[in-house]
C-alpha cells in the first residue's frame, strides 16, 4: 500500500512543474497597456524617425540629412533654443526653489503647501496652445496686463523693448510651467532635509548661513542639478508652445522642424528627421544626467 502511494506521488510530481510552466502570467496583463502604448507611441515612431534621419527622397541611405544641420541657420536654431531652454531652466530652478523651501520649511501654513503642490502639479502639464494664447490675451498687445499697466501706471512695456512673441517673451511663457515641475520635483529632496541635522549644528554653534552652506545646499545640490537638467529638456522639446506662440518669427529648432515637415517652401521631411534626431540626442543626454544625478541624490532621501 505504502509503496503503491509513493509511485503515485512520483508519478504525480514530475507533472506538478508542468503545470506551473503552463500557466499564463496574469500578473503582466496590468502592465500590458502601457508596453503596448509604449511600442505604438513612443518606440516605433522613434526608430522610423531616426531611419528617416539617414534617408533621402528615393529612400537611399545617406548622411545628407545631418550634415545639413551644420547650415549656419539651423546651427543658430539650435544655439537659440539651447539658449531659450537653459536660461528658462536656470531661472525656473531657482525660483522654484525658492518657493519649494518657503512652503515647507518657512513656516507657512498648512494649507498653502497643498494648494501650492495641487496647483504645480496641474501647472507643469499645462502647456501647448492653451498656455500660449494665455499669455497672448494677458501680455500680448492688446493683452489685460498691457493696458492696465498702460492706463493705469502709464508704462507701455512694448514700448520699452518687451514682446512676448520674443526671446524673452518665450522664456516667460516657459516659466509657467518650469517653475511649478521644479516644485513638484524637489519637494521630496526638501522633505528629506531631516531637523536633527539643523539642531545638531546648532548644538556645535553654526549659524543657520552655515548650516545652510555646510548641509542643506551640499544635499540639495544633487537634486538641484538633476531637476534643472530635466527642465533643460523639458523646455527642448516643447513644440507646440514655441509654434502657437511666435510662429516663424523666432528661429528656434522646432520652428524649424514644422517648416521641413509641414511647411510648403521648406518641405524635406527627411531634413525634418534629422532635427528631430538631434533633438533626440540633446534632451536624451540631459535625461541621462538627470538619472546620474538622482542616484547620487537617492541616497539622502533614504
Amino acid at each position: 500500500m505504502a509503496d503503491s502511494i509513493v509511485s503515485e506521488t512520483a508519478r504525480v510530481s514530475p507533472g506538478a512543474p508542468e503545470i506551473s510552466r503552463l500557466r499564463l502570467p496574469l500578473h503582466w496583463l496590468g502592465v500590458a497597456p502601457f508596453f503596448v502604448f509604449a511600442l505604438l507611441f513612443l518606440i516605433l515612431p522613434t526608430v522610423g524617425l531616426i531611419a528617416g534621419a539617414f534617408r533621402n527622397a528615393a529612400g537611399d541611405y545617406t548622411l545628407d540629412n545631418i550634415i545639413a544641420l551644420l547650415q549656419p541657420k539651423l546651427a543658430a536654431a539650435y544655439w537659440v533654443s539651447i539658449q531659450i531652454s537653459l536660461v528658462s531652466a536656470v531661472l525656473g530652478a531657482l525660483i522654484g526653489l525658492a518657493m519649494a523651501v518657503a512652503v515647507i520649511r518657512g513656516g507657512l501654513p498648512s494649507w498653502l503647501r497643498s494648494a501650492t503642490l495641487t496647483f504645480s502639479g496641474v501647472a507643469s502639464n499645462f502647456a501647448g496652445v492653451p498656455l500660449a494664447f494665455s499669455f497672448i490675451a494677458t501680455l500680448g498687445r492688446l493683452g489685460v496686463a498691457t493696458i492696465l499697466l498702460r492706463d493705469i501706471f502709464g508704462i507701455n512695456i512694448y514700448s520699452l523693448g518687451f514682446s512676448i512673441f520674443s526671446f524673452w517673451g518665450l522664456i516667460l511663457t516657459y516659466l509657467y510651467f518650469q517653475i511649478p515641475l521644479m516644485i513638484v520635483i524637489i519637494t521630496p529632496a526638501v522633505d528629506g532635509l531631516k531637523k536633527e541635522w539643523g539642531e545638531a549644528a546648532a548644538t556645535l554653534g553654526a549659524t543657520n548661513w552655515q548650516y545652510w552652506r555646510m548641509v542643506v545646499i551640499p544635499v540639495l545640490w544633487p537634486s538641484f542639478l538633476g531637476t534643472t537638467v530635466l527642465l533643460f529638456a523639458n523646455a527642448f522639446g516643447a513644440v507646440a508652445t514655441a509654434y502657437a506662440l511666435t510662429g516663424p518669427s523666432l528661429n528656434i529648432v522646432p520652428i524649424q522642424l514644422f517648416a521641413q515637415i509641414r511647411g510648403d517652401v521648406l518641405y524635406n521631411p527627411n531634413l525634418g528627421y534629422a532635427l528631430a534626431f538631434g533633438m533626440i540626442v540633446i534632451t536624451g543626454l540631459a535625461n541621462l544626467f538627470y538619472i546620474l544625478f538622482q542616484r547620487r541624490a537617492e541616497r539622502w532621501l533614504k
